[in-house]
């Protein structure tokens, strides 16, 4: 369940999701923290039932267009965020490189701390604004959006380019995107 009035009505519907990290701090522009992504959302694939139509990960949120197998996306996706949440945490603590790390820690403890819902902190904002996929035009309309993503934020000029996104898979029919995707 989300809130704002958000949740997931049809469990066994395709939804557009958006994760933000709260603040909208721009962890992801490290290749550690994205791959917690990765392997979380691959993880979730092969054990949980999640199924990908479309994603994307940009520099502080990703979008995913997606349903679930056995009908719990909404179970999948709390444990998802849940685990990334302790994860990416733990990475950005542990990382002697990471210039931002203060500055990133301070804000999720202070995020944290102002949200009863959390102990020690809190890495996404809890609002995903699932969107029930309700016609053809919609779903076409969301995975347009989601692979133009890094087209408008100017990172690459074709969404095929994006590494961290399914528009190769969609554009070229090259499946060695990250994570695979079922068509629509």
């Amino acid at each position: 369940m989300s809130i704002g009035g958000y949740k997931i009505r049809d469990q066994q519907a395709i939804h557009f999701i958006t994760f933000a990290v709260v603040e909208w701090v721009d962890v992801f522009t490290r290749k550690a923290y994205r791959d917690i992504l990765i392997d979380s959302l691959r993880h979730c694939q092969q054990e949980k039932g999640l199924v990908l139509h479309a994603w994307c990960i940009m520099s502080n949120h990703a979008h995913l267009l997606a349903s679930a197998k056995d009908g719990n996306l909404s179970d999948i996706l709390r444990d998802f965020k849940k685990f990334t949440s302790r994860q990416i945490f733990a990475a950005i603590q542990a990382n002697e490189q990471e210039s931002r790390k203060e500055w990133m820690l301070n804000i999720f403890q202070k995020a944290g701390e102002a949200n009863s819902r959390n102990t020690t902190h809190q890495f996404w904002r809890q609002d995903n604004g699932p969107k029930e996929c309700f016609s053809p035009a919609f779903t076409a309309q969301k995975i347009d959006y989601i692979h133009n993503n890094p087209v408008e934020a100017g990172l690459v000029e074709m969404p095929e380019d994006y590494l961290y996104c399914s528009a190769k898979t969609y554009y070229t029919n090259d499946h060695s995107s990250l994570l695979p995707v079922v068509y629509l």
